[in-house]
């Protein structure tokens, strides 16, 4: 069976907004997501391994970080919207078909994400009125969620492989349908791009938690001590080093050995080469930063943030590249008719921007804080008990801050500078 009969390739109406929109929201999109993302998907494993086999201070950043977990997740999921529904609207010829192949799977990330996104609140609960002392049961949740949040990135590299493996489509159905209805039970397990894909994206989060370990001792972490911040400076730098280390290997083997021959003669020797270079060897900006001796401070934190964001970015428009390309003989979504809704694009541009503005604004509020979530706790207690009051006196008195209108947010302020609540 011709794969391309599985393919609908006619429009009722044509896209409604240009084709360049699309992929610069898909990879926009996705690097705002992925920051978030990565700190669930390899952050919680390191921060796991820190507080069963590591020092005072690896325990101390893996109860900050899991503290700060909830909000991270909610950050990413709700950032991960905006690349899901520009790839629906651009190739959602090509995703339909892909995800109602492995429908079952795919339905599975929401019963895989709720249980996983609860098991990271008991965590982080326990950790804030147990400590060590930790029930197990509270401990095995813990690493549940890890297991939870690998296996969504196992299906979602699953699903963006299979919108590649279009001729692997007409055997997947035949051997995975029930007089011609797909049943959903099909996964992309014997692609040779699936498993580098993956553990390729793991490293790049393993990259993204060494960025955060140094990030996160500069603006958020002032409250903690000289030695903690020497600590999070090492460690910061080992942790990016074995991602950079595993992402280059892994790089190499989805590049190298599983891309089609006319991608990789477009990539390495066409007019993507350039792009090809810098993506590899952008992951060396952060870590010549964070190789640099001297304490991190703010500025050097913001820089390694910024070189990171970059890296994200960077992998984001190359594996846009990649599938472009991969997928141009079944579907071209520069040759679609196009018919622009002014309307839903007006409206989804000032709803993103809101959206960021808002968060800035959150974590700028955080970053202003003297010394962490410790003060704003404390001068709570010591003041009226008011969330306006403990945020007036968190900021020196100082006018130009708006108080914080409801105990929700103060909340977040305190979860968000790791206060293990």
């Amino acid at each position: 069976m011709d794969p391309k009969t599985l393919i609908d390739t006619s429009l009722a109406i044509g896209l409604p907004v240009p084709a360049w929109f699309i992929e610069l929201f898909r990879a926009l999109g996705f690097t705002l997501h992925e920051v978030p993302m990565n700190l669930w998907y390899a952050g919680i494993v390191v921060a796991m391994v820190f507080y069963r086999v590591g020092g005072v201070h690896a325990r101390r950043f893996s109860s900050r970080l899991m503290s700060q977990m909830p909000v991270i997740i909610a950050l990413g999921v709700n950032f991960g919207i905006v690349p899901l529904l520009f790839i629906q609207v651009g190739y959602g010829q090509i995703f339909y078909p892909a995800t109602i192949l492995m429908a079952w799977f795919w339905l599975g990330v929401v019963a895989l994400l709720i249980p996983a996104y609860y098991g990271i609140y008991i965590y982080a609960s326990g950790l804030g009125r147990e400590g060590d002392s930790m029930a197990p049961i509270k401990r095995f949740v813990g690493w549940a969620s890890a297991v939870c949040f690998i296996a969504i990135g196992f299906i979602f590299s699953n699903a963006l492989s299979l919108m590649e493996n279009v001729p692997s489509w007409s055997e997947l159905w035949l051997r995975h349908s029930f007089h011609g209805a797909a049943l959903g039970t099909a996964l992309n397990l014997t692609d040779v791009r699936l498993v580098p894909r993956w553990l390729l994206m793991f490293g790049l989060a393993l990259t993204t938690t060494g960025v955060w370990i140094a990030v996160d001792s500069a603006w958020f972490a002032r409250g903690e001590s000289a030695d903690y911040r020497s600590w999070a400076r090492r460690y910061a730098f080992r942790v990016h080093t074995l991602g950079a280390l595993w992402f280059g290997v892994a790089g190499a083997w989805y590049s190298l050995c599983t891309w089609s021959p006319r991608t990789i003669r477009e990539m390495f020797l066409g007019g993507w080469a350039v792009l090809t270079v810098v993506t590899a060897l952008s992951v060396l900006g952060p870590w010549l930063l964070l190789r640099r001796k001297g304490e991190i401070g703010r500025p050097r934190a913001a820089l390694i943030g910024l070189a990171q964001l970059l890296v994200l970015g960077l992998n984001a428009v190359s594996r846009q590249v990649v599938q472009r390309h991969e997928i141009r003989p079944y579907y071209d979504l520069a040759t679609q008719a196009t018919d622009v809704q002014w309307g839903p694009l007006v409206g989804f541009l000032a709803a993103f921007g809101v959206g960021i503005a808002v968060v800035g604004w959150l974590i700028m509020q955080v970053a202003r804080l003297p010394d962490g979530g410790r003060t704003f706790r404390r001068v709570r207690q010591a003041g009226d008990g008011s969330w306006e009051g403990a945020f007036r006196q968190a900021n020196g008195g100082r006018r130009g801050h708006p108080p914080l209108r409801s105990p929700p947010a103060g909340l977040w302020l305190e979860v968000i500078q790791g206060r293990q609540v």
